[in-house]
């Protein structure tokens, strides 16, 4: 497994006489032991008996009162990737009031307020998985039913000349690690309004986001949202004068009842297929991230905090290179010159067009109900074939049809909604039902304008009519082998890649992974889903989808359950995305 701390050098303690007195005692067994005296039994021995402590609870200090520690993975060497530990803090310590956890939304909200707070306190001995601007449910900190809060964080076990510094752990773990718990991890220490703040806005958030399919939309973005970020690598709000709050144009102003923010105006996106148009610089794909970003809650302060998007909305692009597995791509691609079957393709080196395709299809296959396209990210010549080039290459030489024809019909005919971001082509205004024009990040309902420029005849003609039924794939699990000498091997390379097994997955341009931790997360979830036999060869990719959802509905205890690792519950789509993507999928095909 990857781990996310740096390798630093043991920590040290200073010794009397100038050399550590050698182990005087054995390990205790069974769990319940006192810490700090086994620690000291074990002062100077070889740095492998750190081991023996793993999976046995001690009790680690006098406060909080009942915090237990667990080592649960020791390390290899001073020099290795650091210790996993548990740190539990029983719900009488805790002190938190009920309703503060009293539903899965809360006990997820509270988790992430008690991991930030614990990694801002933190030293630099001990590593919090805390995240970023999304609220996910990470196996870094849970609060159960009951309100215990465990902690799992990374420490690196001191040991110089390999040999346990049995002084320098007992501060680590009997005094540093209780005096953040009692810091971080209780009621009495933490700002009780900050919290409140904090679980409201993941409910208010949660909230909007069901309410979208009754109201008839995809998404909704509140009057005042913040969408610009301050970088390409820093996904905190812009700042500044020149920022532009957002607000709704009249024409598409909708306002939804919350239950903490009361009444909350902004733009709602209606159901069907959408245009966002306007200048380069203007704010299309900046909307767009929003879009992308709001199947997640987000922190106070995010700015994003009430731009909510369905769950089941998936970001789509094209993607050169990358492998297909047996998808029925004949709606986009009716034919090839090499006489390769379309509706059975499968390559493993895609061009744009017929990676976009499959991506389209295979989202759809998963149970995406929204998709977002931007043009700057998309295939040109999946997207439109105007007039002009309908004339000089005729239709019996050209296998692509392109979007624009099958957009509507993916609606009409599969309840499939489309957000598409447009600078360069007006044909999509014959197709859209709204369309939003970015000007300055401001946006306007330019529906009725665009509808009358469409009306002008281009002389274009449409090239289908229908987007047919998905064709199901049911994966062979002996293909999604994550095993290395048969141990599950997960390794996150950033949001770049997953490592599964002996196999490198490039998921890229799988854009709403919003960091390495979700990827841990996909590869146990591909993992689970071939220990449970879920993936049977068999199944459907999408009943195995179901299924996977309904063992992790309960959180995080099921990847636990593969491998104790710093990881944040991921999505089906983006565990779909990532299984079409291994090299070595195979699968067989349902009618």
């Amino acid at each position: 497994m990857a781990y996310s701390t740096d390798r630093r050098r043991p920590s040290r303690a200073p010794r009397e006489n100038g050399r550590p007195p050698r182990e005087n005692g054995r390990a205790p067994h069974g769990s319940g032991g006192d810490l700090p005296e086994t620690l000291r039994r074990l002062d100077g021995a070889p740095y492998g008996r750190y081991r023996s402590l793993t999976g046995r609870r001690y009790a680690a200090g006098p406060a909080p009162e009942g915090l237990t520690v667990e080592l649960v993975r020791a390390q290899a060497d001073p020099y290795a990737p650091p210790a996993r530990v548990a740190v539990q803090v029983p719900a009488s310590a805790a002190g938190f009031p009920a309703e503060l956890y009293g539903t899965p939304v809360r006990r997820r909200a509270l988790a992430c307020f008690l991991a930030r707070r614990a990694a801002a306190l933190a030293d630099d001995d001990l590593s919090v998985d805390a995240g970023g601007q999304e609220v996910l449910d990470r196996s870094s900190c849970q609060v159960s039913e009951r309100g215990a809060v465990t902690l799992r964080l990374n420490v690196p076990l001191p040991g110089p000349g390999r040999r346990i510094d049995g002084r320098a752990a007992e501060d680590l773990l009997c005094r540093r690690l209780p005096r953040l718990a009692e810091r971080a991890l209780c009621h009495a220490a933490l700002d009780a309004a900050a919290i409140r703040r904090f679980i409201e806005t993941v409910e208010d958030s949660r909230a909007l986001r069901e309410a979208l399919p009754g109201l008839g939309l995809v998404a909704f973005v509140a009057d005042g949202a913040v969408l610009p970020r301050r970088s390409g690598v820093d996904d905190r709000p812009a700042t500044g004068p020149s920022v532009v709050p957002f607000r709704s144009p009249e024409e598409l102003r909708v306002t939804v009842e919350l239950p903490h923010a009361g009444a909350v105006s902004g733009m709602g996106v209606p159901e069907g297929v959408t245009l966002v148009v306007g200048g380069g610089f203007h704010g299309k794909s900046t909307l767009l991230r929003a879009l992308e970003s709001g199947v997640y809650d987000h922190v106070p302060g995010d700015g994003r905090e009430l731009v909510a998007s369905r769950h089941e909305t998936v970001k789509v692009r094209a993607e050169d290179g990358r492998r297909v597995e047996r998808v029925d791509l004949h709606a986009f691609v009716s034919h090839l010159p090499t006489g390769q079957d379309t509706t059975d393709f499968r390559t493993d080196n895609a061009s744009g067009s017929t990676s976009q395709a499959a991506s389209i299809v295979e989202a759809v296959e998963a149970g995406a109900r929204v998709l977002l396209v931007d043009e700057d990210t998309a295939a040109t010549n999946l997207m439109i074939r105007d007039a002009r080039m309908q004339a000089l290459v005729a239709k019996e030489r050209e296998p692509l049809t392109p979007f624009v024809d099958l957009v509507g019909s993916l609606h009409r005919e599969h309840g499939v909604s489309t957000v598409l971001v447009m600078g360069g082509s007006g044909d999509y205004t014959e197709v859209a039902g709204r369309v939003v024009m970015m000007d300055g990040y401001r946006p306007a309902d330019v529906t009725a304008r665009a509808k009358e420029l469409a009306a002008v005849p281009t002389g274009r003609r449409a090239e289908a009519d229908a987007f047919p039924a998905v064709v199901h794939r049911s994966p062979d699990p002996a293909s999604v082998d994550g095993t290395v000498r048969g141990r599950l091997r997960v390794t996150a390379r950033g949001t770049d890649a997953l490592v599964l097994g002996e196999h490198t997955v490039d998921v890229r341009a799988v854009e709403q992974i919003t960091d390495s931790r979700q990827v841990v997360g996909i590869g146990l979830a591909l993992g689970l889903l071939v220990r449970e036999g879920h993936l049977d060869g068999r199944r459907t990719l999408a009943a195995a989808l179901d299924l996977l959802d309904a063992q992790l509905a309960a959180g995080v205890g099921p990847l636990l359950s593969l491998r104790d690792e710093d990881f944040a519950l991921p999505r089906r789509f983006e565990v779909a995305a990532a299984l079409n993507r291994l090299r070595t999928l195979s699968v067989t095909r349902r009618p």
